[in-house]
């Protein structure tokens, strides 16, 4: 999903998606735990995206300890992304026992990326299978700079022209990624949410024994409608952009809320439901 700029957090906090799913979050959570609660502030967890999160490793250090959050929603042997939420949520209920508002922070945050992006229709597309192909069977982690990253090898000029085409061109695998992407950034920019939404849905706890099982299933229901093959094939459509309004953005917002809400839970610091 789309951060802004890794550049400058300005970008962010107008157009950032990960900006405003957290915001949107971090009110409901809110409602559920009560202001008084110890859980980082959304100043202090913003802090921790942008050009301080998980996509500015991308321009800093191109494919070196770079977090993959592309997700098979319906393939049961994906858990790489599983296994870095687990992680973000544990490290969180740690810190939400230890008091460490500065590490609480930087956890929900990152954790929050990685929720927002397995959730996210462009994100459960086979991306490193297809450029796999486009560099030819290539080594995936060979690229060590934007340049290398953004311009992809080709062992003669017309593969190296027909490769990029593919990679950069209309329809092309990273353009078409980065403008589905963008078009949920605005179009959600204008939303809001109000904890009413979801009354009459079951308040899970998620815990860390849960959180796996539970994850998949809500992946599962929003890959369940398609949207990046539906962009793909017609672009922008009007119903695709009232299932990324009533839909998607609703069902992101509400899961990353229960997240953060299990990990408070189960730290013990909970003041009030």
């Amino acid at each position: 999903m789309y951060s802004g700029s890794t550049l400058t957090s300005v970008s962010g906090r107008i157009l950032g998606a990960h900006q405003k799913i957290d915001r949107c979050a971090e009110k409901q959570l809110r409602e559920l735990i009560g202001k008084n609660s110890p859980f980082p502030s959304i100043g202090q967890i913003l802090h921790f995206e942008g050009r301080n999160g998980p996509d500015a490793i991308k321009r800093k250090s191109p494919y070196k300890d770079e977090p993959i959050h592309f997700f098979q929603p319906n393939d049961k042997q994906d858990v790489s992304i599983i296994h870095i939420i687990e992680s973000h949520y544990n490290r969180l209920v740690d810190s939400l026992k230890q008091g460490d508002q500065v590490r609480g922070a930087f956890e929900a945050a990152w954790l929050a990326h990685a929720v927002v992006d397995g959730l996210t229709p462009a994100h459960h597309y086979p991306y490193a299978q297809k450029i796999k192909l486009l560099k030819d069977g290539g080594n995936l982690n060979s690229a060590r700079s934007i340049k290398s990253k953004l311009l992809l090898p080709g062992t003669s000029t017309y593969k190296f022209l027909r490769n990029n085409w593919r990679f950069l061109g209309p329809k092309g695998l990273l353009s078409t990624h980065a403008v589905f992407e963008l078009g949920i950034a605005i179009l959600i920019m204008p939303l809001r949410i109000n904890l009413a939404d979801f009354r009459e849905r079951e308040l899970t706890v998620i815990n860390s024994k849960n959180i796996a099982s539970w994850y998949r299933m809500s992946a599962q229901k929003v890959a369940s409608h398609n949207m990046y093959t539906r962009f793909y094939s017609k672009g922008w459509t009007p119903s695709l952009v009232r299932a990324v309004k009533k839909d998607l953005f609703p069902e992101i917002v509400w899961t990353l809320t229960l997240i953060w809400y299990g990990a408070v839970k189960e730290s013990g610091v909970l003041v009030q439901q």
